[in-house]
């Protein structure tokens, strides 16, 4: 995905800001009240979900400190693969969600470029605390760019495409079978 620097962004007004924020608001509504038939409903079918690994690099670097699309990824889904995921979670036969995770997610620092189209870029901050059992904890930050997609429907818009960037290099958690 392409995004667009920091000297070219033209933020969207105020109207469409609040449109974009409220509907990344409802995907997190809808993940941690684990309805992930529904969450899965605000993705397009030619969707790509993707959350590449993250190495530390020196500062001369820095530039693929997060790998490429044909570098190694946590996930590279498509809606198909997403759709498995949901039912997997839904099935009970998922060890690493038996029992459920609680998760709370917390969006941030929203900033929105409108590409024309009804195509939106949409860049946000994020905090996901899983916890499972009494005593594990997970917590997970980063950084998603989404391509969103103007349509009618109650949601407004479809994530046609979202990028994921952890802040750490290191995962510390046992599995990542929560969605971000």
């Amino acid at each position: 995905m392409t995004t667009t620097t920091a000297r070219t962004r033209t933020p969207v007004g105020a109207p469409v800001q609040h449109e974009i924020e409220q509907f990344l608001y409802l995907e997190a509504e809808l993940l941690d009240d684990q309805r992930f038939d529904e969450w899965l409903e605000l993705f397009a079918d030619d969707t790509h979900y993707w959350l590449p690994t993250r190495m530390t690099r020196t500062v001369r670097e820095r530039d693929i400190e997060v790998c490429g699309p044909d570098g190694a990824a946590f996930f590279d889904d498509d809606k198909a693969f997403l759709a498995g995921r949901v039912r997997r979670l839904a099935s009970g036969r998922s060890w690493s969600e038996e029992p459920p995770s609680r998760t709370r997610r917390l969006i941030t620092n929203i900033r929105a470029t409108d590409l024309g189209d009804g195509c939106f870029e949409v860049r946000a901050n994020f905090h996901v605390l899983r916890s499972r059992s009494e005593r594990h904890h997970d917590t997970f930050f980063g950084e998603r760019t989404d391509l969103l997609r103007r349509v009618s429907g109650a949601a407004g818009f479809q994530v046609a495409r979202r990028r994921i960037v952890l802040d750490t290099t290191t995962l510390l958690a046992p599995s990542l079978s929560v969605f971000l």
